[in-house]
């Protein structure tokens, strides 16, 4: 864990001088407007938070305990709805990278028809 309060949360995903540029984004982006590239960003966050919150699901879905929210009928919807904003919370946060790839042909293909 990390514990230099002068890294930033965005450090590792930061361009490195070993990265080039991705040129065919940059001229699809100066094809499609500032409001659809908006829209294609919340699309893909969506997206990967849909993704995270089947992963979390499966993962906490063996769960089983008399902890603190015990095993009760009540459980179940809440532990659904805790990892359904956790997804959320992790895609705005910069999630595991899907929402990047999403967003980057989503805007290939909205240039494409702008043709």
């Amino acid at each position: 864990m990390i514990h230099n309060s002068t890294v930033t949360p965005n450090k590792y995903l930061a361009p490195t001088p070993t990265v080039r540029p991705d040129l065919e984004l940059a001229s699809a982006l100066t094809k499609v407007s500032p409001e659809v590239q908006k829209k294609a960003k919340a699309q893909a966050q969506d997206f990967e938070a849909v993704f995270l919150n089947s992963m979390f699901s499966q993962m906490t879905a063996g769960i089983k305990s008399d902890g603190p929210y015990g095993n009760t009928t009540g459980t179940g919807p809440w532990r659904s709805m805790l990892t359904e904003e956790y997804s959320k919370s992790f895609a705005k946060a910069g999630g595991v990278g899907i929402s990047n790839d999403v967003f980057r042909t989503l805007i290939l293909q909205q240039a494409n028809r702008a043709r």
